[in-house]
């Protein structure tokens, strides 16, 4: 049984992004979905010179090492990840143990946008590089006017985005 560990690029509690997760950990079969928490204070030298790893990052980042896979979600703001997930990603590089190395990664992204978060996964692959994870290339998961694509129950509509992630959770599987 798989431990995955959720991290949505969204704070919002019913993010699309969050929705996106919970709908991969169902396709994936997970035995535990565990979600991980971003809305963490700047990162700042001066903070973590006066005061160490803030306990909310460390949290995460023992989360991160025991999960045998990591799901991100995120939006696309400015054609970009989201601020917070990027700080969260900062913090994270300055744990010990460098927690995403080797780790089997998934990223998708649900946006209101037509292109589904496509430049946003692009510089989320870029920024994960430095971790040495193992992100997975394909396939790609990118939920376009997502305000359209999830049911009352929080279920993605369209076959084909199904499909999409069903795959994408299979490739991660394998890749554990």
């Amino acid at each position: 049984m798989a431990k995955l560990l959720g991290i949505s690029g969204s704070l919002r509690k019913a993010s699309h992004n969050r929705l996106l997760i919970a709908e991969a950990g169902r396709l994936f079969g997970a035995d535990t979905l565990t979600f991980g928490d971003i809305d963490l204070p700047l990162y700042n030298g001066d903070l973590e010179e006066a005061s160490g790893i803030p306990a909310a990052v460390q949290t995460l980042s023992d989360q991160i090492a025991a999960a045998d896979a990591v799901v991100i979600s995120t939006p696309e703001y400015n054609k970009a990840p989201s601020g917070a997930l990027k700080n969260a990603l900062d913090w994270i590089s300055r744990t010990d143990g460098a927690v995403l190395k080797n780790k089997p990664v998934a990223i998708m992204s649900a946006t209101a946008g037509r292109s589904g978060g496509e430049r946003a996964q692009f510089s989320l692959r870029l920024m994960l590089t430095a971790f040495d994870a193992r992100v997975l290339n394909g396939p790609e998961v990118l939920v376009g006017a997502s305000y359209e694509q999830f049911d009352d129950n929080g279920r993605l509509i369209a076959d084909s985005y199904q499909d999409f992630l069903k795959a994408q959770m299979d490739a991660l599987r394998a890749l554990i």
